[in-house]
């Protein structure tokens, strides 16, 4: 069943068109902070995903009953009661990535992009539509959160998603590659820096995209223009 056009641009918006690091530049310390590696990144972003989807659904679920005069400390209420469940959860299942990825598991409060979305979307819309909104979200942060990983760890050691199985449990053993043998590494890539400059290089590329794209679609209008004329 293919879905409607609200939801298709849901997912559009929070994967590409809208998504929290290039169309919002929101959550840059956790996305440049944890991201040395692509399993670092994928423990992120799925820690952030279930959060941002739970607490679109449950602010959506009670938008009626929470008084518009206080909603905002409300809503962070309820994204610090889930964001410290998941630190449990992490805690108790995950124990190795929870130890590397550490404060900023909790510091997940703290991003604007969750409270963002509660107030411009999640208050206002259906259970469903907030919930999907908040997985689209989730996964386009997800996937540049692991783009970001991916890209740094081949550069700066030549692997990809290395220790997986150690941070995310046997059965992710499978994703543990060595892309480039023998090599020695870029250690800048490794460290802070190497985060600016190859999130740099990521939202170069999105804008590239974008213009291409914009170009195809223009290039039919003002062909139909010239032949009407």
């Amino acid at each position: 069943m293919f879905l409607s056009a609200t939801y298709r641009k849901i997912a559009s918006d929070g994967i590409w068109n809208n998504n929290i690091v290039f169309g919002q530049n929101l959550a840059l310390c956790p996305l440049l902070a944890v991201t040395g590696t692509a399993t670092n990144g994928l423990g992120m972003g799925l820690a952030t995903l279930v959060v941002i989807t739970a607490s679109n659904g449950l602010i959506s679920v009670t938008r009626h009953l929470i008084p518009s005069e206080i909603r905002i400390p409300i809503f962070v209420l309820l994204i610090a009661a889930l964001v410290t469940l998941v630190d449990i959860l992490m805690n108790a299942w995950a124990h190795e990535l929870y130890k590397v990825l550490g404060l900023f598991i909790a510091l997940i409060v703290t991003n604007c992009a969750l409270l963002g979305r509660a107030e411009a979307f999640a208050s206002k819309q259906p259970v469903k539509e907030a919930l999907w909104d908040g997985f689209m979200m989730g996964l386009g942060f997800t996937l540049v959160l692991v783009a970001l990983g991916a890209a740094r760890e081949i550069s700066s050691s030549g692997t990809l998603f290395a220790n997986a199985s150690l941070l995310l449990g046997e059965s992710f053993q499978f994703l543990e590659v060595t892309v480039i043998p023998n090599y020695k590494g870029f250690l800048l890539m490794a460290l802070p820096p190497g985060g600016f400059i190859m999130l740099a290089f990521l939202i170069v590329g999105k804008r590239l995209i974008d213009q291409k794209l914009a170009q195809k679609k223009v290039q039919p209008a003002l062909l139909n223009e010239a032949i009407t004329e």
